[in-house]
């Protein structure tokens, strides 16, 4: 097996994503192996963090590997489109935003949110079902809130 440029394999990561519902980096490494690239662990780990690859879920629950695209027109209607579809709960307390999802969706919407460099946004940590957004002051928090609500299903809890 031979050595191939970060261009060629991330090349190859993008087909491979493209083809089959990856779940787990080691899963990634395989293929990658199958096709001839030999790739360590952490170089597939910076891979996925430099192709901004997350984890979505398909309609029986399971994870798998997707290239988020980012840089569109359209990126702050696919946010407002995710937080319709994804948004379960909605606070704010002071001067940070806490966004309850559906399990396995915080991530996603996160990287939604920190691609876009909203300027109410200071900075955001994500978990399973839950953001916390940072916002550099009270009213960039009620601003952010504001906009959020605006764009939440009709039955989804709000203080």
């Amino acid at each position: 097996m031979n050595k191939m440029s970060k261009e060629k394999r991330q090349e190859k990561i993008e087909q491979l994503l493209n083809h089959y519902k990856i779940t787990t980096q080691d899963e990634l490494r395989e293929r990658l192996q199958e096709a001839g690239i030999k790739a360590t662990q952490a170089t597939v780990s910076r891979d996925i963090k430099d192709m901004q690859i997350v984890k979505q879920q398909d309609v029986d629950g399971n994870l798998y590997y997707v290239i988020y695209k980012a840089g569109n027109q359209n990126e702050i209607k696919h946010l407002y489109r995710a937080i319709s579809e994804t948004v379960t709960k909605l606070e704010r307390v002071s001067f940070i935003n806490i966004v309850h999802t559906l399990p396995s969706y915080a991530n996603m919407l996160a990287a939604i949110i920190d691609d876009l460099e909203l300027s109410e946004i200071s900075g955001t940590l994500a978990g399973h079902d839950t953001i916390v957004m940072f916002c550099p002051d009270e009213a960039a928090a009620k601003r952010l809130y504001a906009t959020f609500h605006e764009h939440l299903s009709d039955d989804i809890l709000t203080d």
